[in-house]
């Protein structure tokens, strides 16, 4: 049965002037899944979520968040999402505990409901001992910490997180990834633009590219490595002396072999998994040593690469041009 949609965006379009940031992008995001929307700078990711989050009205088109309809009902939308920005928002001034009070009145929430979220979040995010110390005292990964935790304090069904992890430590990066496995363990809905690949490998369900404001792919990560590239096999033998051998016996299981004599590999043209494991019994029954045996499938800068025509690592860390506000 298919789960209803949290998230859509329906045919959107953003123009400045002359130049439209966003041209025609649509997508759904199922109740309870990650879409992560990546892209190179200035692609319209930012400004796409701009828009779902009423930050900013659409030239044309629309969307919906939790079945609202961000142009006819931008309040309702507001109630039923949270957004994390590109930099944390918390006013380093008041401690976090502060932070998350003031957010949940705001919000119009019961003095007693606040308390306890409170607490919760601060405990849930590891935040608890520093809760009543200023967050100008916080390190980066605490106050985007906080910042989430800001975010959750109404308990929202759909949230958007706008590069979340941007200026992390690895360390602070990979913990905060286990907060969003969390939350979506508990239902959440997340939508995440990222410019760290592995960020949208380790959590996205799916996965749009966008570039020059239009959806170029769009599948799982694994749909996209393979439009890539084909998968491969690769084995590294314990002897040199053997790789004669080992290559007459790979060429019977695969029509393209390549040969690293350097490193004693062999790397095989492979369908997936069955053809790494008949490779493997392959070797076991010809007696000759292997070190190792893996399967290699291209990553998503190999997707970067193929669908924009430029690697990863040379996008920029800030995003299309800031906007005048709606």
């Amino acid at each position: 049965m298919n789960r209803p949609l949290a998230v859509e965006a329906i045919d959107l379009v953003k123009q400045f002037g002359d130049n439209k940031a966003v041209d025609g992008v649509s997508f759904a995001v199922p109740q309870g899944s990650v879409l992560g929307i990546l892209g190179p700078n200035g692609a319209g990711k930012t400004t796409t979520v701009r828009m779902l989050t009423t930050l900013s009205v659409p030239t044309s088109g629309t969307g919906r968040v939790a079945g609202h309809d961000i142009i006819a009902e931008p309040e309702a939308v507001r109630r039923s999402m949270g957004l994390t920005g590109q930099a944390a928002t918390v006013d380093e001034h008041l401690t976090g505990r502060e932070n998350l009070r003031l957010i949940g009145r705001l919000y119009g929430l019961s003095r007693r409901y606040v308390a306890e979220t409170t607490d919760e979040l601060l405990e849930r995010f590891s935040l608890i001992e520093a809760g009543d110390r200023p967050a100008k005292t916080y390190s980066g990964g605490m106050r985007r910490r906080l910042d989430l935790a800001v975010s959750l304090i109404a308990a929202p069904p759909v949230l958007f997180l706008d590069e979340p992890t941007t200026g992390l430590d690895p360390r602070s990066r990979t913990e905060l990834w286990g907060v969003l496995r969390e939350l979506v363990r508990d239902g959440t809905t997340l939508v995440l633009t990222t410019q760290y690949l592995e960020e949208a490998d380790q959590l996205a369900d799916e996965i749009i590219v966008i570039d020059k404001g239009r959806v170029i792919a769009a599948g799982t990560p694994t749909q996209l490595k393979d439009q890539a590239g084909e998968a491969a096999v690769v084995l590294t033998l314990t002897n040199a002396a053997d790789l004669a051998a080992a290559e007459a016996l790979m060429r019977q299981h695969s029509p393209e072999v390549h040969v690293d004599a350097g490193a004693r590999r062999l790397i095989a043209k492979a369908n997936g998994l069955a053809d790494m494991s008949r490779i493997g019994n392959a070797f076991d029954a010809s007696g000759l040593a292997v070190d190792d045996l893996g399967l290699k499938r291209p990553s998503l800068d190999d997707v970067f690469l193929h669908l924009t025509g430029h690697r990863a690592e040379e996008i920029d860390e800030s995003d299309e041009m800031d906007e005048v506000p709606a």
